[in-house]
């Protein structure tokens, strides 16, 4: 991963972006000697709230599991039924 300081982005914004582009590498931005923020290309962003929303919805399915919420595949069948209807 690649590191630039906050001024390096303010003055070459464009280029860090391009580098950003070509390399599909995040890059960390410091201020004042310190971790500031991730700059990172979209389609890494996009696939990484797509992992986040899957991840999600395994946590709910296994807590809904735990707390014994869960419903037969004939249960299921009807409950889809009706809303499909």
């Amino acid at each position: 991963m690649r590191t630039e300081l906050v001024t390096t982005l303010k003055r070459k914004a464009t280029d860090v972006i391009s580098q950003l582009a070509s390399d599909q590498e995040p890059v960390l931005i410091t201020q004042h000697g310190l971790p500031a923020a991730y700059l990172i290309d979209v389609k890494m962003y996009e696939g990484m709230q797509n992992r986040l929303t899957l991840l999600e919805g395994i946590a709910r399915g296994e807590k809904a599991i735990l707390e014994k919420r869960v419903l037969s595949h004939k249960e299921a069948k009807q409950r889809m039924a009706r809303w499909l209807a």
